[in-house]
């Protein structure tokens, strides 16, 4: 089967495969326009567009299945807008923005533009992301109904035509077409309360629509995300998972800004080199490794390098799950986001009595290595935050 093959079939079962046949009829009742997306199919593809949506844009269906949202934009759509969009997607969070798009015919118009995550109970894994598009009445300034003037006259005349005239066809048409192929392109059209309340009524109803058909499978799923397995730790970011989860080594993620210092990612090496499930060690402190013989002053050591925050490497009798000890030649070091900030602490171990080095690295480097590719990895996760995010 062909790659194009085996992802059309993804995009039709995107739904159906966790909420149940059922959903796509509860779905095409809802008559507000809205997306739902798949972030796990590759190229992060519309799976189901409202008939709302579809009334709305020109398109049909099966113009917009299976296809990146990024069609409805064009040369006046704001770039800051969409990098917004993107890092909301990034970051796996709500993101509400007025933003200019555009129809099938090439006419702009101006949507608040609501998008937020569906998270799976179960694990905290980002299924889907709902988008509903709300258009933005025109609210037109004194500045604008000069520009009208020529073809409407002033605002007085304006308001006589409407009542005289009972608004014609022909005046309306007139209006519209200049309005939308000329202005909506040049001026910011921003949301009101009436649109933002839409927005977030059609949210809810959505949500409640996934919510229900998902615990006729089983699989529940919610707006918020929903911690790691029980663990009390929110989940990391999908990428960052993926990203993570690419790296050999044996590490450890803890979160500096919560209390004690909870593990929050654990790598398959370091369950496998300790014993433990995964259930097992998040939201608990490294020193769970600890026992008899384990040397007090190494601890201060440690203790006093994160308060610092530097970077240590130093040598620690620690045990394993079922009681067996191993000499770990462990590597701590901050890990800092986009902006600078401590984000994390990688804990890097290495069981001294095991050679299998490859590449012929030392150990030392090993661990380095390690280190470099989770730093890139949480870097990447925020590159583009900082210009795109709006001033608090």
């Amino acid at each position: 089967m062909g790659s194009n093959s085996v992802r059309d079939r993804l995009v039709d079962q995107s739904l159906t495969s966790r909420y149940s046949q059922w959903v796509l009829e509860a779905l095409d009742e809802l008559e507000d326009p809205f997306l739902i997306t798949d972030p796990a199919i590759a190229g992060h593809p519309i799976v189901f567009a409202s008939r709302g949506f579809l009334a709305m844009t020109g398109y049909a269906f099966g113009e917009v299945l299976g296809r990146n949202g990024r069609i409805f934009q064009g040369p006046a759509t704001d770039r800051r807008s969409v990098m917004e969009i993107r890092e909301a997607i990034r970051e796996e969070r709500t993101v509400q923005i007025s933003i200019l798009n555009y129809r099938k015919d090439g006419t702009p118009h101006w949507i608040l533009f609501h998008m937020c995550p569906i998270f799976g109970a179960e694990d905290g894994r980002v299924l889907h992301f709902v988008a509903v598009q709300v258009p933005i009445s025109k609210r037109r300034s004194r500045c604008g109904v000069e520009r009208c003037g020529a073809v409407l006259g002033t605002c007085r005349e304006e308001v006589r035509l409407d009542k005289d005239l009972d608004c014609s066809h022909h005046a309306r048409e007139v209006f519209v077409d200049m309005d939308s192929r000329g202005l909506e392109a040049k001026e910011p059209q921003m949301a009101g309360d009436q649109e933002k309340e839409k927005a977030a009524n059609a949210i809810n109803c959505i949500l409640s629509a996934l919510n229900r058909y998902s615990k006729m499978t089983g699989r529940v799923v919610c707006g918020k995300r929903c911690g790691s397995a029980g663990s009390g730790v929110a989940s990391l970011p999908s990428s960052l998972n993926i990203s993570l989860g690419r790296i050999k080594q044996s590490f450890v993620l803890t979160d500096p800004h919560s209390p004690d210092m909870p593990i929050v990612y654990a790598s398959d090496a370091f369950l496998s080199l300790t014993g433990y499930s995964r259930q097992e060690v998040l939201g608990r402190n490294c020193r769970f490794l600890n026992g008899p013989g384990t040397d007090y002053e190494v601890l201060k050591e440690i203790k006093k390098s994160i308060h610092g925050q530097q970077s240590c490497t130093v040598r620690l009798l620690n045990y394993r799950k079922d009681g067996s000890s191993f000499r770990n030649l462990l590597h701590i070091s901050p890990v800092r986001n986009a902006s600078g900030k401590i984000a994390f602490y990688v804990c890097v171990q290495m069981d001294e009595s095991s050679k299998n080095i490859d590449n012929g690295l030392s150990p030392e480097m090993w661990q380095l290595g390690a280190v470099g590719a989770v730093k890139v990895a949480v870097r990447s996760l925020s590159s583009s935050a900082g210009p795109s995010r709006p001033s608090q």
